[in-house]
């Protein structure tokens, strides 16, 4: 009982820190994932002593986190809006990391001198974008649907891949040969891939069909049972060996876009579990790296490598798979640029670890270098890259900020609307706003009061609305209040 009283006050201690870590770094520009890994790096052997160096653990524990990234990921993402991309992402997430895999192999064994099976270690550790990475930086950067959705649905799709070839991998480095060569690894992949999305499809509409015909007696069990079904996703795939990862991301995107009651309590409810799902992981990640034993040389390899990848790599990747779909090659440019490794390389460096693979620990470390200092380096500057590259729409992404909430039992969504320093709705009256049918605008709050809307309410900055709209029309009143924000002529009010 002491050790777990003892663990009951350290957890909340390290995810209250964490959480503001989330707050000071938003005003420092950095990543609060890698502030995250450096508490897990003071908590353990090289600050306060914490001990953890069980890899298979550590493998297992990270996994475990990751399905809840990729169910988060899931249950948030649109698929009217990722629906434009999602061939692309796909191909990203599948050829994109052949490709990667392919040079980078070939950089590591020639340029960099490692081994041969070590250098496809490295390439297949490091060819997977990070969903937690991409979903918590990239949301808050406004982008072009299209290529956001990109982003986010090869960050998502990606995993599965680049989990069964690094197995693969590993598995050569050990001294086993896997069946049937390398075309028995490259059948093995599609076939497993394929089949978890397959099921996640499937488990999803089932879950959907379920979820919106059972009466819970609170509320609060509607959050929980979609995250649970999505986690189910993963469990099933693995027991009928097929992508766990595949399964969950895409079971989570059904149920996320489902008419399922309490969605909106849902999706919040999600994107916490996910936030509890980073903190946890890359504390523990912290607390598996070893400080003391990174050397100078293990800087400057991981250093080189990431510039080859980052320059050269993902670039090539990128314009191999978008030239299909007519990029704009500063939407290219983006892509290669915001190609965000996180937790999933130094999730999956722990594969040989656990294996107890030749130099499993100096390819561990040398990720861990790579990670921190391109994340370091790439993530704060996204906002500045888009606006040069002239991909952001500053109005769209700041001019209103749209908060739905069920009311499941009258078949209306309620809509906070908040209205911003840029909004375009300063000075309109309500009269002249071309509401969807049967939407009213009931309330609004200025200041510290609040007060009916009249016709002839004029609209002023900082002004919230509460909005009632039948369930039907939620996404026409969404539509409206950002085409406005965007600017859209057809879209925009009358004084």
């Amino acid at each position: 009982m002491d050790a777990i009283n003892f663990v009951m006050l350290i957890a909340p201690l390290v995810t209250l820190v964490a959480i503001g870590g989330v707050r000071v770094g938003s005003r420092l520009g950095l990543p609060a994932l890698l502030l995250f890994l450096f508490f897990g790096m003071v908590l353990g052997e090289s600050g306060f002593g914490f001990q953890f160096d069980d890899a298979t653990i550590a493998q297992g524990l990270g996994y475990a986190a990751l399905v809840l990234i990729l169910a988060e990921g899931g249950l948030t993402t649109k698929w009217e809006d990722i629906r434009p991309a999602i061939g692309l992402a796909t191909v990203l997430a599948t050829v994109g990391v052949v490709i990667t895999i392919g040079l980078m192999t070939v950089i590591g064994h020639y340029a960099l001198g490692f081994p041969l099976v070590l250098a496809l270690l490295f390439g297949a550790v490091n060819a997977g974008t990070d969903a937690a990475a991409v979903f918590s930086v990239l949301r808050g950067v406004p982008l072009p649907g299209r290529l956001r959705a990109a982003l986010e649905g090869e960050s998502g799709l990606n995993d599965a891949p680049t989990v069964l070839i690094v197995t693969a991998a590993t598995a050569v480095a050990v001294g086993e040969q896997p069946a049937g060569g390398i075309a028995g690894v490259a059948g093995m992949v599609v076939v497993q891939f394929a089949g978890g999305i397959l099921l996640g499809v499937l488990l999803g509409f089932l879950g959907v069909f379920v979820l919106r015909r059972i009466a819970l007696p609170a509320a609060g069990l509607y959050p929980l049972a979609a995250l649970a079904w999505s986690v189910l996703a993963y469990g099933v795939a693995t027991q009928i060996s097929v992508s766990g990862f595949a399964a969950v991301y895409i079971c989570a995107m059904v149920l996320g876009n489902g008419r399922l009651p309490h969605r909106h309590a849902t999706q919040a409810f999600a994107e916490g579990t996910g936030w509890i799902a980073q903190i946890g992981l890359f504390v523990m990640l912290g607390l598996l790296a070893s400080p003391s034993r990174i050397t100078w040389d293990t800087v400057l390899t991981g250093v080189v490598a990431g510039l080859f990848l980052t320059f050269v790599v993902r670039p090539i990747a990128v314009v191999a798979c978008a030239v299909w779909f007519r990029l704009p090659w500063r939407e290219q440019l983006f892509l290669s640029w915001a190609g965000l490794r996180g937790a999933v390389p130094i999730i999956l460096a722990t594969v040989p670890m656990a294996a107890q693979a030749d130099s499993a620990d100096a390819l561990f470390d040398v990720v861990l270098v790579f990670v921190i200092v391109y994340t370091a380096l790439q993530a704060p500057s996204l906002p500045w890259v888009a606006r040069r590259l002239g991909l952001v729409d500053a109005e769209a992404g700041t001019a209103v900020q749209i908060e739905p909430a069920p009311m499941d039992e009258q078949r209306a969504d309620l809509f906070k609307i908040t209205l911003t320093e840029e909004s375009r709705f300063t000075g309109v009256s309500l009269r002249a706003l071309d509401l969807p049918p049967d939407t009213v605008i009931a309330l609004v709050m200025r200041g510290r009061t609040c007060f009916p809307a009249q016709e002839a309410t004029v609209l002023h900055r900082g002004d919230q609305l509460l909005v009632v709209a039948p369930c039907e029309q939620e996404g026409a009143v969404q539509r409206y209040f950002t085409d406005v924000a965007a600017g859209e002529p057809e879209a925009e009010p009358v004084q």
